[in-house]
């Protein structure tokens, strides 16, 4: 574990050697943990977040009204309504389940609120992270919101 670790660590020092954000281009950067999935818009001039969406976010507004919050965290073996989604981004491409179509929505909700404050333009920040999967999922989603990278 310790080298994968590593590994990832030494890459997002690269990435973040050439990457620099400003208030007029920000840096979209991306952390996926093995639940959640976070992006935020970074001036690294002032070192202030402009923008931030998790897919809590998401779910939050998505739980149907009248059931407890308890159902967002189900168990292993049981399906919240919150879990199950399908996306189809464009025809010829893969259908995202899962993870990845929360992944794909945040970038989407990241773009229309970098929109809101006029920001059109970005640097991606995937953080060390493999460009596939989720990560691939949250800039797809930022590209179709109206973000340009």
């Amino acid at each position: 574990m310790l080298k994968k670790r590593e590994r990832k660590y030494r890459r997002h020092k690269r990435i973040r050697a050439k990457l620099f954000g400003t208030a007029k281009v920000p840096r979209l950067s991306v952390f996926r943990s093995a639940k959640h999935i976070y992006a935020q818009l970074i001036d690294d001039e002032k070192g202030v977040t402009l923008v931030a969406a998790s897919d809590r976010e998401l779910k939050k507004s998505k739980i149907p009204e009248g059931k407890p919050s308890a159902s967002y965290g189900a168990g292993k073996n049981q399906k919240s309504k919150t879990q199950i989604k399908k996306i189809k981004i464009k025809e010829g491409q893969k259908l995202l389940t899962g993870k990845a179509a929360f992944a794909y929505e945040i970038g989407k909700l990241i773009a229309k609120k970098a929109l809101e404050k006029k920001i059109e333009k970005v640097v991606f920040d995937r953080r060390g992270y493999k460009y596939h999967g989720r990560v691939k999922a949250v800039s797809e989603g930022a590209r179709e919101g109206g973000l340009k990278f």
